[in-house]
């Protein structure tokens, strides 16, 4: 069980300027991640958001215009300054405020590092153009970027004394990620196809006509698309079932968060399945008022209480 731990009421000035930049960040570079987390106590917002800021700085490395070899470089300098966080060799007066506050949540909270580590791996395998033939192929990666972030989140959230299950926390946290990362694939199947990404498996690009790629605002000549997107979609469902199993196993506020954040992709999921050529034309988003009414419903409870109710049925 990973339990939840109480933080110290007393946060220095310098570690709070810290926060502060971190949380600046998340609320200007992730929007969907930002309205999540508000919906945490304090000290938990502030854990995410140190952990969001060091994953960002990692993707930004990948995704700049720096020369590979660059970019291959800086990642591993990040690998070495997340060395000094493990190792509790970052000081409060630190120059740099990300490391400053993931090394006071990483105090406060069991955060399992590692995952940090796999994130730059996975970076890694995209600087270096890797493309992926199978779902196991692609799922590997998808535990490197995304897995291993629901699994640092379950550090800071912890579980509730007595949950049913709570050895499994890690698993499903890691394949609420898995759910995420493929509904943000499909999302930017375009936007990466610009930039000479290819993450969909090779096999389901073949199976539904659709290997030449998505350079323009129309599928692939003869190709079916929406099947492509409908049979990605129903695996992202399953994923997301799965990952919901988690919910119970939170304290209301953290299972709120988690239920607000997974629910906006859920319900970008139902756009795209509506429309699966809209990913071709621009990036399929969210109004606020519905993302709102996700974040209302995730307080209720609602969420938790049917993913309880499943795994209830499951046990039965």
């Amino acid at each position: 069980m990973i339990r939840t731990v109480e933080p110290s009421p007393h946060v220095s000035a310098p570690v709070l300027a810290a926060y502060s930049y971190c949380e600046a960040v998340t609320g200007q570079q992730a929007r969907n991640f930002a309205y999540g987390i508000r919906l945490l106590p304090t000290p938990k917002r502030r854990a995410m958001s140190a952990l969001y800021a060091f994953s960002r700085r990692v993707d930004d490395i990948g995704d700049g215009a720096l020369a590979d070899e660059v970019k291959i470089a800086r990642l591993e300098d990040t690998r070495a300054l997340l060395t000094r966080v493990r190792e509790s060799e970052v000081d409060e007066d630190d120059t740099d405020p990300v490391a400053v506050a993931l090394a006071h949540t990483a105090r406060v909270f069991p955060v399992p590092l590692g995952g940090l580590d796999e994130l730059i791996d996975g970076v890694l395998m995209d600087v270096r153009g890797e493309t992926y033939e199978t779902w196991d192929d692609l799922k590997a990666y998808c535990r490197c970027v995304a897995g291993a972030i629901g699994r640092l989140s379950l550090g800071v959230f912890g579980t509730e004394p007595g949950a049913r299950g709570a050895e499994r926390a890690p698993e499903y946290a890691d394949t609420l990620g898995l759910a995420l990362q493929l509904t943000n694939i499909l999302r930017d199947v375009r936007e990466d196809a610009t930039g000479g990404r290819t993450y969909l498996p090779a096999d389901d690009l073949a199976k539904f006509g659709c290997s030449a790629g998505f350079d323009g605002p129309k599928p692939p000549e003869g190709s079916d698309f929406a099947g492509l997107v409908h049979f990605e979609v129903r695996r992202a469902r399953t994923l997301f079932a799965e990952g919901y199993r988690l919910l119970p196993m939170l304290d209301r506020r953290s299972g709120a968060c988690v239920a607000a954040m997974a629910g906006i992709y859920r319900r970008l999921l139902d756009r795209i399945e509506r429309d699966p050529e809209a990913v071709l034309r621009g990036r399929v988003s969210l109004p606020g008022p519905e993302k709102a009414y996700v974040a209302v419903r995730g307080l209720s409870g609602l969420d938790a209480r049917h993913a309880s109710r499943r795994t209830v049925r499951r046990h039965a």
